[in-house]
């Protein structure tokens, strides 16, 4: 299958904090003129990891869809950080625990159809409480609970829990374990 498209041009729209917004002008490969929006965005890690037997979840607001969701620790990776560190740091600033070690599960696009963004799903093994808990980003308010895989999973049915990340992982987790 030959589905490569050719880009003819490129305009940066806009560029935050963790996104570049993109128009590229490009030509189908039956020779069509089209564009394409296109998101860039930095990558992330998501974490699955269990204290007391139970799944670390957290629980904020999410301003795009202007509502608290049930969703795992995660967060954007820093210019230049290992995508472990990223893991990590995301765990203790976001919940304040730490892990002895973690274990790439996989790494998925979100929305491939407009962008770029990565989120690398790690298992965290050996989780504690952290000595010493990192501040959490400014802006964000967590709330840091412990479900039980069998009610996390009815919550995935029954729609309470509806962030992809989080139910890509623990399919996951129950499938490679």
């Amino acid at each position: 299958m030959n589905a490569t498209e050719k880009t003819i041009s490129s305009i940066l729209i806009y560029e935050g904090k963790n996104i570049k917004l993109i128009k590229e002008e490009i030509i189908t490969p039956d020779g069509h003129k089209s564009v394409r929006d296109i998101v860039r965005h930095k990558g992330a890690c998501a974490i699955l990891a269990k204290a007391e037997g139970k799944l670390i979840f957290i629980k904020q607001y999410r301003k795009a869809l202007d509502k608290v969701i049930y969703e795992l620790p995660a967060g954007c990776i820093e210019k230049g950080e290992d995508i472990y560190l990223c893991a990590g740091r995301e765990l203790n600033e976001e919940t304040g625990y730490e892990a002895d070690k973690l274990t790439l599960l996989s790494s998925v696009y979100t929305t491939p159809g407009f962008s770029d963004e990565i989120i690398h799903i790690f298992y965290a093994e050996n989780v504690k409480k952290a000595e010493v808990k990192k501040d959490a980003d400014v802006d964000e308010y967590i709330d840091v609970l412990l479900i039980d895989e069998a009610e996390a999973e009815r919550m995935i049915i029954e729609g309470e829990i509806v962030d992809s990340k989080t139910i890509c992982a623990l399919y996951l987790y129950k499938n490679k374990k």
